[in-house]
């Protein structure tokens, strides 16, 4: 995902939201995605379907870090695992796919996200799913869990590929199909199809997903959830396709792996509406802890404590994983990136370290 780097800590000061796993087994999905799967530490690793870990590894001396989404259900799966696909030039990526080895331990952040819901057998709902590429890893941990605790309800999965053999699980989701006969439904949507292909083909477009998704083929589904995740062009068709089928922004969860951070904070500046980047000293309490620093100018308020050796927690670095939240009791901040904050969350004061740059003085940050 995104080249993370800082100076390596002492591990004996790691703080309660790091852990160490170790690899159990590696199953190659397609000829460029892995899913790794960890042996259980003790106590059980507890997390929600659709949310992510962040792996830690040290590289050439560095410590690296990068998030990947959970394909597994802690409702059926022995095993928590995360699923990977080579990106080309991808530092962890390809070290991922390459190089990791059964029996190895790695360190990692426990799990976060919002990408997730909560299940119950008494609930008759449609799962609605939009996933391309990779982005199907954490819609996987999903259907698998609502179709084991929610035998009323039905999974409908949208999933765009680029070709046959790019199909990421497969092999999984016919067996689930098989498994649960009228309750999971997948729609395969190939970008470069072979010749012989007969399914849905070519960019995903709103026609597409308004005759594979309408809620009128499924009128005995009266509560329906959406989830989308994937590239980010894909994400904004199914979003704005979904809005203009009448389905409620509060009913649409995403997930994205994606952020031009850099893009949007030029558009901030050239539109005037970014505060004068000042050198600020600010406040930080990290986990009852306070540290006081100074953010030079053009720095986010992480780059600046992870320079004081501040140990804050983070993954992607570009606003979408949360690991980096906090709570904003004074001061203002001017936040690049909110995609990973829900709106109450932003009305409540919250605010992401890793895109947030001061923009006054007495600025305070509560990290838990």
């Amino acid at each position: 995902m995104f080249n993370i780097f800082k100076k390596k800590k002492d591990e004996n000061n790691r703080g309660d939201q790091y852990l160490s796993l170790k690899i159990r087994e590696i199953v190659k999905e397609t000829p460029d995605t892995v899913t790794v799967f960890f042996e259980q530490p003790e106590p059980f690793l507890e997390y929600k379907p659709g949310q992510y870990i962040t792996v830690i590894l040290d590289l050439g001396g560095k410590e690296v870090r990068r998030s990947y989404s959970l394909c597994t259900s802690p409702f059926i799966d022995p095993h928590p695992g995360i699923t990977v696909k080579r990106v080309k030039g991808g530092l962890v990526s390809n070290y991922i796919n390459d190089q990791l080895r059964p029996g190895k331990t790695i360190e990692i952040m426990k799990p976060l996200g919002h990408f997730t819901t909560d299940f119950h057998s008494k609930n008759k709902r449609h799962f609605v799913m939009v996933a391309g590429g990779s982005g199907i890893t954490p819609i996987m941990g999903i259907a698998k869990s609502a179709l084991i605790n929610e035998p009323e309800s039905k999974v409908t999965i949208l999933y765009c590929s680029r070709s046959e053999d790019q199909i990421i699980f497969k092999n999984q989701l016919e067996k689930l199909e098989n498994q649960y006969p009228g309750r999971i439904t997948v729609v395969h949507n190939l970008s470069q199809p072979n010749p012989t292909w007969s399914g849905l083909k070519g960019r995903l477009d709103a026609t597409k997903i308004k005759e594979s998704l309408s809620p009128s083929a499924f009128p005995a589904y009266t509560s329906s959830l959406y989830f989308v995740c994937g590239p980010e062009g894909l994400m904004e068709t199914a979003i704005h396709s979904l809005e203009s089928m009448g389905v409620p922004n509060d009913l649409i969860y995403k997930e994205s792996f994606f952020s031009d951070i850099e893009a949007k904070e030029a558009d901030l500046k050239a539109s005037g509406k970014l505060a004068p980047e000042l050198t600020r000293e600010i406040e930080v309490v990290v986990n009852g802890e306070s540290h006081h620093f100074e953010v030079p100018a053009g720095k986010t308020i992480l780059e600046a404590g992870l320079d004081r050796d501040v140990d804050m927690p983070y993954s992607c670095q570009s606003g979408l994983c949360t690991a980096c939240r906090g709570k904003l009791t004074s001061g203002k901040v001017d936040m690049i990136e909110d995609a990973g904050l829900s709106e109450s969350e932003i009305a409540e004061g919250y605010i992401l370290c890793c895109s947030s740059k001061p923009a006054s003085s007495d600025i305070k940050i509560v990290i838990e």
